[in-house]
């Protein structure tokens, strides 16, 4: 599980200092931070980028543009950016529009827009098939990941971590090795959402991830999950032990 993984594109020392700051305060990730075309390119392909922040000018040039173009044209690569930048000619921004960057922020930066134009852009890029926002919209929900709205950031969850997920009332708890999220969503609904072939629904208050699975114990009701955690396995969902390979 991890925070939400940042690059940085910005040739201004105080100006990358700033951003780092600012999103290391609210829980992001930096995980690099590119002065040129060639190494933003360089640790956007070697690193784990899940958005990046990109000034337009780098060194007196527009390869900010020419990144956010190389990105967008390589197949499986295209990743959300925003744009900022203190240039206000028309035709910089026209070019800029082109790469359909998902904000473009005028320096100096307010943190409370960046800030928002991140979560934005986070949750318009990855609302595309298969994701599904929660009854309160504080959740993004893709094939590989849960994005869930915790204090005044993103928190990104790998769907392979969750170990059980457990309902109460209108809530859903998902628990992972390390936290547990409470958002609205019904265990119905997140559960269309999930890959049959890795969880499945032991009880009507559980589902469980079936490789987390470590003991079943049918005649107590009981499955035992990584990190000692228990579910419930009511006898309408037992046909969950034919999924599971097994020695007699």
């Amino acid at each position: 599980m991890d925070n939400i993984n940042v690059l940085i594109i910005e040739d201004t020392p105080s100006e990358s200092e700033a951003l780092t700051k600012v999103l290391e305060a609210n829980n992001y990730n930096v995980v690099g931070l590119a002065t040129n075309h060639k190494e933003a390119l360089t640790l956007f392909y070697n690193n784990k980028v899940d958005i990046a922040i990109v000034d337009i000018f780098l060194n007196g040039s527009p390869d900010g543009i020419a990144f956010a173009e190389t990105i967008n044209v390589v197949p499986n690569a295209s990743k959300p950016f925003v744009f900022l930048t203190s240039s206000t000619d028309r035709q910089i921004f026209e070019r800029a529009k082109l790469t359909k960057p998902f904000s473009y922020l005028m320096k100096p930066f307010n943190e409370l827009e960046l800030l928002y134009a991140l979560e934005l852009a986070v949750e318009k890029f990855y609302a595309q098939n298969d994701v599904f926002l929660s009854e309160e919209e504080n959740t993004v929900i893709s094939e590989e990941y849960l994005f869930i709205k915790k204090g005044k950031s993103l928190k990104k969850v790998l769907i392979a971590d969750i170990i059980y997920i457990e309902v109460e009332e209108k809530y859903c708890n998902i628990i992972t090795e390390k936290e547990k999220f409470v958002i609205l969503i019904s265990l119905t609904k997140i559960l269309e959402l999930l890959d049959d072939t890795i969880f499945a629904r032991t009880h009507r208050n559980y589902i469980v991830n079936t490789q987390k699975i470590t003991e079943i114990i049918p005649r107590d009701n009981l499955i035992i999950l990584t990190g000692e955690h228990k579910a419930t396995l009511s006898e309408k969902y037992k046909d969950i032990i034919k999924k599971i390979r097994t020695l007699k």
